[in-house]
């Protein structure tokens, strides 16, 4: 009589594909149980095959931000076309590829008196350690931030991103304050591997606020007037101090930012939105 043969577990193991036993080891590396193999996508499973020693650098949290959130694939006329890994949506051989181009946004926090708030990064993938506006991030491909109708998404998002980052809670910015004042497009190479290319909604909001930095995200952060900002621009130029700002808040500043902290100072923003035109930078 033939007897049936059985297989062990560790036999089958021991025989994946080596692809698959390498994307094992990366789970369990960035401190992702086993157990949520279950319900990885396809797609977030291919993005997280592709990390590679290479990706050492990151933490363990960026990590998995970069495996599990999924940005917002847009055409140049802000049209959803998709959605993404946010690893994906970074690697610039994808953007130079494949055009990926998905939706951001930028928040310009102001206190009372008119002092912008102005943080720098710390563990962020693209551009680390920069200088840059208050917060910056990405709406995601869910229910709540892929409402369009007066960019209420991307400001859901923003109240999101807020206390994530500076630890502001969401009753001290209201998704209401939120003023869009335009949205511009741009792309910016980081490190070679890594980029932007982005669609990115520009947020002022003039709120007096609790602000609790997350460590895994922000360096530091400081208020500044309009003058102080100058003389910061001035040593970026000048690469004095290291001083190092994002492409894409030196775009803003040169291009807005000036004329829109006028009418952040006499109470005008409306005066200034203009959420029609696309500003490609």
């Amino acid at each position: 009589m033939h007897t049936p043969m059985t297989v062990s577990s560790s036999y089958i193991l021991f025989n994946l594909p080596l692809i698959r036993f390498r994307s094992l080891s990366l789970l369990s590396s960035s401190r992702l149980p086993l157990s949520s193999l279950r319900s990885i996508s396809p797609r977030k499973f291919r993005a997280f095959s592709a990390m590679t020693t290479t990706d050492a650098g990151m933490d363990a949290v960026q990590k998995r931000l970069m495996f599990e959130d999924e940005c917002i694939l847009v055409d140049e006329t802000d049209r959803v076309v998709g959605f993404d890994t946010k690893y994906n949506c970074h690697l610039m051989a994808n953007i130079e590829a494949k055009n990926l181009l998905h939706r951001a946004f930028s928040v310009f926090l102001f206190n009372s008196n008119y002092e912008l708030c102005f943080s720098r990064s710390k563990a962020k993938v693209t551009f680390p350690l920069v200088w840059t506006n208050t917060c910056c991030s990405h709406p995601l491909h869910r229910d709540s931030e892929l409402i369009e109708e007066n960019a209420l998404g991307v400001r859901n998002a923003a109240q999101r991103k807020l206390l994530d980052e500076l630890g502001i809670v969401a009753e001290d910015v209201p998704v209401e304050e939120f003023t869009p004042l335009g949205r511009m497009l741009y792309k910016a190479p980081s490190d070679g591997k890594w980029g932007e290319h982005e669609l990115d909604y520009l947020l002022f909001i003039v709120r007096d606020v609790k602000v609790q930095p997350n460590p895994d995200e922000v360096a530091e952060i400081r208020y500044v007037s309009r003058e102080e900002l100058k003389e910061l621009v001035k040593k970026a130029d000048a690469g004095e101090e290291g001083l190092k700002l994002s492409p894409w808040f030196r775009l803003v500043v040169d291009n807005f930012l000036m004329k829109w902290w006028d009418h952040v100072e006499k109470g005008t923003l409306d005066e200034a939105i203009d959420m029609k035109t696309i500003h490609k930078l």
